[in-house]
């Protein structure tokens, strides 16, 4: 698709390489500057604007961003516990969008949230959730953490430790 920005088009690639080939694309040797450094990244899978697959990284887990794109593109179209894998007569019907993550930093207070700007990242002792900002249905702090705490398995009693980050977000 002409129209896709560098991080998506990998994504795709990766993906469609994967369940053509059944083996992982190994990285462009010429890759842009935007997937050279070192990041958490996120692919999420929509196909009729509903999640189809969404799986990521919060920290850098691979050599470089490129890599953590086509791993995780992999991971979200055939490891999303949530859903069937995708298989590749569907590739051209599902969107993806690529969220490369900025380093997630603690927060004292639930005022220095905001659903539309910043992911959050809950954790209890090894319990953790993350949500990505710009959410559609997520408008709120409280919906946002409220989210992010059920997906970690923690109660709204509990005692939570806070961080927030920013992602640059490719379509």
């Amino acid at each position: 698709m002409d129209s896709e920005s560098t991080p998506v088009a990998l994504a795709r690639a990766s993906l469609h390489y994967f369940l053509d080939k059944g083996t992982i694309l190994p990285v462009p040797d010429n890759v842009s500057n935007v997937l050279e450094g070192r990041a958490g990244v996120f692919v999420s899978l929509k196909k009729h604007s509903q999640l189809r697959g969404c799986i990521g990284t919060f920290a850098p887990t691979r050599s470089n961003i490129a890599s953590e794109i086509i791993y995780n593109a992999i991971s979200a179209g055939t490891a999303d516990p949530r859903f069937e894998p995708v298989v590749i007569e569907e590739l051209s019907a599902i969107d993806i969008s690529v969220d490369i993550l900025e380093a997630p930093e603690a927060v004292d207070s639930i005022d220095k949230l905001d659903p539309q700007k910043y992911g959050v990242i809950v954790r209890k002792g090894s319990r953790s959730g993350l949500l990505l900002p710009m959410l559609e249905g997520v408008d709120t702090v409280d919906e946002q953490l409220s989210i992010a705490m059920q997906k970690a398995g923690i109660g709204p009693e509990e005692e939570i430790e806070l961080f927030r980050f920013t992602v640059t977000r490719y379509k």
